[in-house]
């Protein structure tokens, strides 16, 4: 069953939400100096859970995102 352009844009949104939270957190870190202006080197996540495989999939061929492998995806050439 092919998936709604709604869910296709709330699966986005999750996503890209939960991939800047990520990298905020990691550029909050003990340890690391926010005067160095060292960015987070997260690129590829897994996929919130609450969406299907065939969403992300159907993402990726959109080119909104891109298959990293082992279950990981990062933004596509089309998201940016």
């Amino acid at each position: 069953m092919p998936s709604t352009e709604e869910e296709l844009k709330k699966a986005f949104k999750a996503f890209k939400k939960k991939l800047r939270n990520q990298q905020l957190e990691e550029d909050s870190r003990l340890g690391r100096s926010p005067l160095t202006g060292a960015k987070s080197t997260i690129v590829s996540i897994q996929p919130p859970m609450g969406f299907g495989r065939e969403i992300w999939n159907e993402l990726a061929d959109q080119q909104l995102l891109k298959s990293d492998g082992g279950g990981f995806f990062t933004l596509g050439a089309k998201a940016t």
